[in-house]
């Protein structure tokens, strides 16, 4: 059932997140930084799909993505296009791993330690669900102050 429940709030607040970037009205602004925000929004989605690609698809799903963390926060202008499709890629990736993990697994430890202590992966998914939704908040923020 908690499986079930994730995906259901991994597809929600992915489908926001696809909504929050198509609703900016000038796609430079994206990317910008002012003052005290220090991550634009296409930053915190690359976050946010380098972050679920890794933490369930490589690590849950079996698939053979490979981060680069820095570029997540260091790369600049991506089309709108090419972010709206990386977060749909990473939809399907979220659903086919999450269709394959077995309760066994959901109870047992997480195999990365990525927290300060090991966990199990149902706490980890629990973890990962909240990550996406502070981003998302942040996200809604810099477009409705900076989208202008």
């Amino acid at each position: 059932m908690l499986i079930e429940t994730l995906k259901v709030l991994f597809e929600r607040d992915l489908d926001k997140l696809i909504h929050e970037i198509e609703l900016y009205q000038k796609e430079d602004n994206i990317w910008i930084t002012d003052k005290e925000i220090s991550n634009s929004a296409g930053n915190l989605c690359l976050h946010l799909i380098g972050n679920l690609n890794t933490y369930i698809g490589a690590t849950i799903g079996g698939t053979n993505y490979v981060r680069d963390r820095e570029l997540e926060f260091s790369l600049k202008k991506i089309p709108r296009q090419e972010l709206l499709a990386s977060i749909k890629e990473t939809k399907q990736v979220i659903d086919q791993s999450l269709n394959m993990i077995t309760e066994a697994q959901l109870n047992a430890e997480y195999p990365l330690l990525v927290l300060e202590k090991k966990t199990s992966t149902m706490f980890f998914l629990v973890h990962l669900t909240t990550h996406l939704s502070y981003h998302l908040g942040q996200i809604n923020y810099h477009r409705r102050l900076l989208d202008f």
